[in-house]
């Protein structure tokens, strides 16, 4: 204890045995806690620009329903069909409650409602079915717009467990949103009697997973733990420990709420004595001790009788939400206190009671704040938010709430920055190796690489089943995917020297049986509409910050004279790809292919990488499948199968902080080509992966394609080390060796033969004399003439950015093979 506390005064990092013995602390010991733990919440009062400040957030309580599919032993908020009136509560009686609070100076409206009560209750699916909606999530996404648009309340939404695609539905419509961890002990909900016992969105894992995906999406993040029911102190430091390292890994987490358990009579855990004091106390000391920088602390100031001055002697910088128009809904036997009791206990502790926003100032000042890089708060909430906010990003405490239009206004897009970029970054190059907000976008680069270096451990080669690897490349292939066969699809994968050289020439067999000799090419145009993006893709040289040197957009009218301009040279594809910009409105997919199309009718229109297109489904509140359609609808004829990476979450998580999981690339691709829309597919190798993963990432293209057939060709792509920022990092290898590009595009061929055609190598990546070799050895096709091509060039790549017809010509010819424009879907051009 003695040396934990020393520890704790001096500020070190606790471990997690440390912090189990702090609270522990009780007497004198919780005394020199409480003191350690006061001057870092100082600390960070004075680094978050408000010393000697306690916050709170003045809102309305809005219990969408109380029905859940969870069954919590501890609860009374969550019920039954026949004991409340309704599944859900009506839009009206939203917008009521909403109203009474905007008339008492409230800000803030805060969602509490059970998780996905449609999967367990029959009256809740019909409530919803009856509506309209297809889930919870849905209608709770249609309030949150009316609450805005009709009082002008931020929402706070607390809808429990969530994915990333709905975490990516719901931010648009939510400064804010939150989830309680309560603990990561599983023997809690695994074991039977225990307090989460039956209820399936409480088990750990799956909680960590959704503090990781808000962290991931962007999302301003309040959570915390539940102490004294039933969790060891070893499982509650192990709690705290996993909160802080999320917490330092995205920074998104902006406060941490250390709830007291408080016994209710009408449930399984009525006769549990509830939290002591002074064991509450010590926990949110740890808690402060333990947080990062810009993390709050927070503990319910309803859930203590007089005790809230030692609250503050704990560490705590903030009260939470306190309501003047509605009940605590999830504690009803403890009223709020009045906010001028509340400012005169906090008065007395020597601190002053300011009201915020439902998201804390640091990310309410990313909207107005130049010195603030990355805006956590979307666009379409910015004149909501910024109305009810003062200079600092605290509350501005004179305004008053009035509904403001939610959506952005539908209309034009002007071209601005450095719109040239795509032809300067051959001659003048980027303005900088790296962008401006290179130490915030991507997240914790210390956390990060712990991360990699846990995860590290690549399959050793093997080699005596490389002889059973080449057999089955010759005699069956695609048995090669199977489980069965993993060894000798590695020991191939792994291969050097003889064993690689006979893998190529198998490939090169399979090539010639499934496609003939010509080397295929497309004569097309890359049209990357915006290179504004905040996603914080940690591989990604391309993405700029609005007001970086080489940040720009461009117009519909440009992209269509882009288009026009490449039509005229004899092009017949455009590829269409951009960041996910903000500031794009979300008619403007649409709006680019319809005005291709009318400038060009005859123009293949293939745009659109899975991301962007999730992303701005979102955006406009509808299914992937329902915003394809309009796609569709006007004009597209296919898309890129771009955004893959590696279809594996671990590395995923490494690569990207933001982008779409792997189920959900692949949900997008597949709903593609279910509508009729074909895809290319990809893979991006020779980072943070190994061989095993590219074997898994195969697999998964595999099944896909056996499903709907919708994959026109197989795209390897060598990682692009010089200006990627994993790389500057540290983190990254430099892209992968000859070795692993003549093997990758090998295994391509045989894993992928009777199924996906034609595999494509990259001479922007490669260069030409590489792709020589590599159409020896199983490809079959060069891609495109691009004419522009800036995203591997910002990275780093030397091959330039376009090629004539001729020179990819000569490439083919070199190596003795004649070649073949094609169509984007690989069928003939008609000669013109």
């Amino acid at each position: 204890m003695r040396r934990a506390l020393r520890r704790a005064r001096d500020g070190a990092v606790l471990d997690v045995t440390e912090a189990a013995v702090l609270l522990h602390a009780r007497g004198e010991w919780l005394a020199e806690l409480l003191a350690a733990a006061s001057q870092v919440r100082d600390a960070h009062l004075a680094a978050e620009g408000r010393p000697g400040v306690i916050t709170y957030s003045r809102k309305v309580f809005v219990p969408l329903t109380r029905l859940c599919r969870d069954r919590c032993h501890y609860c009374t908020f969550a019920t039954v069909p026949h004991r409340v009136p309704a599944a859900f509560l009506e839009r009206d009686e939203v917008l009521e409650i909403a109203r009474a609070g905007a008339e008492a100076g409230c800000k803030e409206a805060l969602f509490t409602l059970g998780d996905r009560p449609e999967d367990r209750w029959p009256a809740a699916r019909r409530w919803l079915d009856e509506r309209g909606y297809s889930s919870t999530v849905d209608y709770l996404r249609s309030c949150a717009v009316a609450v805005l648009e009709e009082t002008g309340l931020l929402p706070h939404l607390n809808p429990g467990v969530l994915s990333w695609t709905e975490f990516q539905r719901l931010r648009p419509v939510s400064p804010s949103m939150g989830m309680m961890l309560e603990t990561t002990a599983e023997r809690l909900w695994s074991e039977p009697g225990g307090p989460h016992y039956g209820s399936p969105d409480k088990e750990p894992a799956v909680r960590l997973r959704v503090l990781t995906d808000a962290g991931r999406v962007g999302v301003p993040f309040t959570t915390g733990i539940l102490i004294g029911i039933g969790e060891t102190l070893q499982e509650r430091a192990e709690s705290l420990h996993a909160i802080r390292r999320i917490a330092r890994q995205y920074r998104h987490i902006q406060e941490v709420i250390v709830q007291n358990f408080r016994a209710k009579p009408d449930t399984a855990m009525r006769d549990m004595p509830d939290a002591e004091i002074d064991d509450f106390v010590a926990t949110i000391a740890v808690a402060r001790l333990l947080m990062p920088p810009g993390t709050s602390v927070q503990a319910p100031p309803n859930l203590v009788a007089e005790e809230h001055d030692l609250l503050l002697r704990a560490g705590i910088d903030d009260w939470g939400g306190v309501s003047p128009v509605t009940p605590d809904h999830v504690n009803p036997e403890r009223p709020w206190p009045r906010i001028d009791e509340l400012a005169r206990r906090t008065a007395s502790a020597g601190f002053a009671l300011r009201e915020r926003l439902t998201a804390y100032p640091r990310y309410v000042r990313s909207l107005t704040d130049a010195s603030v890089t990355t805006p956590w708060i979307d666009a379409r909430l910015a004149d909501h938010v910024v109305a009810l906010a003062d200079d600092t990003g605290m509350a501005d405490e004179t305004a008053m709430p009035v509904g403001r239009p939610w959506q952005e206004p539908d209309g034009g897009l002007e071209s601005v920055g450095r719109t040239d970029l795509h032809a300067s970054i051959d001659t003048t190059g980027r303005s900088e190796d790296r962008r401006g907000d290179f130490d915030t976008v991507y997240g914790d680069w210390d956390e990060l690489r712990q991360v990699v270096a846990e995860g590290s451990g690549a399959p050793e080669r093997i080699g005596q089943d490389a002889r059973e690897g080449l057999r089955l490349a010759a005699s069956d292939p695609a048995a090669l995917l199977a489980e069965r066969h993993a060894a000798a699809a590695m020991a191939l994968f792994t291969a050097d020297g003889p064993v690689l050289e006979e893998l190529t020439r198998l490939a090169d067999d399979l090539r010639a049986e499934a496609v003939g000799d010509d080397v295929t090419y497309v004569v097309n145009r890359n049209i990357n509409f915006s290179n504004v993006c905040y996603v914080g893709c940690r591989f990604c040289a391309f993405a700029q910050r609005e007001r970086d040197a080489d940040a720009y957009r461009l117009s519909v009218a440009e992209v269509a004279d882009r288009a026009e301009q490449a039509w005229r040279v004899g092009a017949t594809e455009v590829c269409l790809q951009g960041g996910i910009d903000p500031k794009l409105p979300v008619t403007v997919y649409a709006d680019m292919v319809r005005a291709i199309k009318a400038r060009v009718p005859g123009m293949h229109v293939h745009a659109f990488s899975p991301m962007e297109i999730v992303s701005a489904a979102a955006k406009a509140g509808v299914s992937v499948a329902e915003w394809l359609t309009e796609l569709r609808d006007a004009g597209l004829d296919t898309i890129p199968g771009t955004a893959a990476e590696i279809l594996d979450d671990d590395v995923r998580w490494v690569l990207t902080k933001g982008k779409l999981p792997a189920a959900t690339w692949i949900e997008v691709v597949s709903t593609a080509h279910r509508l009729g829309i074909r895809s290319s597919s990809t893979m991006m190798y020779g980072h943070v992966d190994h061989p095993g993963h590219w074997l898994g990432h195969l697999r998964a293209l595999a099944r896909v394609q056996d499903e709907t057939g919708g994959f026109t060709e197989f795209v390897a792509l060598p990682f692009v080390h010089t200006n990627a920022p994993i790389y500057l990092a540290g983190i990254a290898r430099p892209g992968p060796t000859w070795r692993d590009n003549r093997a990758v595009h090998a295994m391509a061929r045989v894993l992928l033969h009777g199924r996906v055609p034609n595999i494509q190598c990259s001479w922007v990546k490669l260069g030409d004399a590489n792709v020589a070799a590599i159409l020896r050895g199983g490809a079959n096709d060069l891609g495109g003439t691009l004419m522009e091509e800036t995203i591997s060039r910002m990275a780093g790549a030397d091959n330039g950015s376009a090629r004539t017809v001729e020179q990819l010509t000569a490439i083919a010819t070199a190596i003795g093979r004649p070649t073949r424009q094609r169509t984007t879907s690989y069928g003939r051009v008609a000669a013109s």
